[in-house]
């Protein structure tokens, strides 16, 4: 099993939207790359601990390879906007691509090429190494599932 953290708005719209992906096998949203330990929604939500909202994936390679997976993630955002998707604001919902494994960057990097083709505007998506992945609270997650009336700023038809 491979894993990479993506951040991209609101994360209980990723995670519903990464869970349908056939090869995708655990999501769970949470906090990384920010300043604080261990932070709680309630500090991420002020801005002030320099977390992203994320949505942690492992997947089977052999099913599902990663540049598959970063061709979602790069429908589901709009990469030139910082800190914010949707209605959401703030640096919590910057987008980014933090990669655990070093061998991942060529082929992000590749993507995130690739997808700059597509916009006058400069990508500001982060791709950094993961420094540290914080579980969010248990209401957060599945969130979806739980509330099918959720809010989402992702449309989850593909």
């Amino acid at each position: 099993m491979k894993e990479i953290v993506l951040a991209a708005g609101c994360f209980w719209g990723v995670e519903a939207y990464f869970m349908k992906i056939n090869g995708i096998t655990e999501t769970k949203v949470g906090y990384a790359n920010g300043d604080t330990e261990t932070p709680s929604y309630e500090e991420v939500k002020t801005g002030t601990t320099n977390h992203a909202e994320v949505c942690y994936i492992k997947y089977d390679e052999e099913i599902i390879k990663l540049e598959e997976i970063l061709k979602h993630f790069w429908r589901i955002i709009d990469p030139t906007i910082k800190d914010r998707q949707g209605p959401d604001v703030g640096s919590q919902y910057r987008t980014g691509i933090y990669y655990i494994e070093q061998e991942d960057k060529e082929m992000i990097l590749k993507t995130k090429k690739e997808e700059q083709l597509k916009y006058k505007d400069p990508i500001v998506t982060e791709v950094e190494p993961l420094k540290q992945f914080y579980l969010a609270e248990e209401y957060h997650q599945r969130y979806l599932e739980k509330n099918p009336g959720g809010y989402c700023h992702i449309n989850l038809d593909f």
